[in-house]
């Protein structure tokens, strides 16, 4: 094992070309199945984790429910839905695992924006699911009162951007959630802001490995892991970002509430 903190793996992907995968400006991914997932993992000591639909999945989950068989109990998925799923679909959605909707601002794929507030208290007044933004922390201006009004919200790979950390903290401090993943994405020094992250809000931050980091400047490594314990130098932090935060949001309930 990479060492003694386990870990619950707040975000990745699978990507099975036996599914539908859509273009994405011209982008299609290579395989990264849910073998090649485990056989990548295997040294660590991995708790479960979250499947995350990326833009190239669109709407289908076809992959996602497959997926969520095959890895077990410990794992669940954000997907996207069209703002017209209705209440039963987004139930037999509940019921295989998924805790969450993405809304993917920064390649598309999802719902559209207009429809974000709508569709986070929905889901939440259904089953308590909160909704995901892969969004560019420098455009959050604007939306930002928006989002700490929302129910629940987590924000994707620290929000990217050195210039969108004011708002990445104005949102921290009003209990949002954040992704500490795809470290080869953001234009900052990670060791360097991730401590001051932590310490606005302790319960926030979720370690993921981005897996396979599809079309990030630098795919995702084993050092990145490391990375964090050498920032964090605290055995109770490393213990929250690694496992207990991600376990907190997605595992709330370990069945989730369902509509009969």
């Amino acid at each position: 094992m990479l060492n003694h903190f386990p870990l619950f793996d707040s975000h990745f992907h699978i990507i099975d070309p036996r599914f539908p995968l859509v273009a994405n400006n011209g982008f299609l991914p290579e395989a990264f199945t849910v073998e090649h997932y485990l056989k990548r993992m295997n040294d660590y000591d991995l708790a479960g984790g979250v499947i995350v639909s990326g833009s190239f999945q669109a709407f289908d989950q076809s992959y996602l429910l497959a997926a969520l068989k095959l890895l077990g109990n410990r794992f669940v998925g954000v997907t996207q839905v069209p703002v017209s799923i209705s209440d039963e679909e987004l139930n037999e959605l509940n019921k295989a695992g998924v805790r969450a909707v993405r809304f993917n601002l920064k390649r598309g794929g999802s719902e559209d924006l207009k429809y974000l507030e709508y569709m986070a208290k929905r889901v939440f007044s259904l089953f308590g699911w909160h909704v995901e933004l892969y969004v560019d922390s420098a455009n959050l201006t604007e939306l930002k009162p928006t989002i700490a009004d929302l129910p629940l919200v987590s924000i994707d790979h620290l929000g990217l951007s050195r210039a969108g950390l004011p708002d990445i903290r104005y949102l921290l401090e009003r209990n949002i959630k954040l992704k500490a993943c795809g470290f080869g994405r953001v234009d900052f020094d990670v060791l360097q802001v991730l401590p001051e992250l932590y310490s606005i809000n302790p319960s926030s931050l979720m370690f993921g490995s981005d897996l396979p980091s599809t079309r990030a400047p630098k795919a995702y490594q084993d050092s990145d892991f490391l990375l964090v314990q050498n920032a964090l130098n605290d055995e109770q932090a490393c213990a929250a970002v690694f496992s207990k935060n991600a376990q907190s949001l997605y595992l709330k309930n370990k069945i989730a509430p369902v509509l009969y």
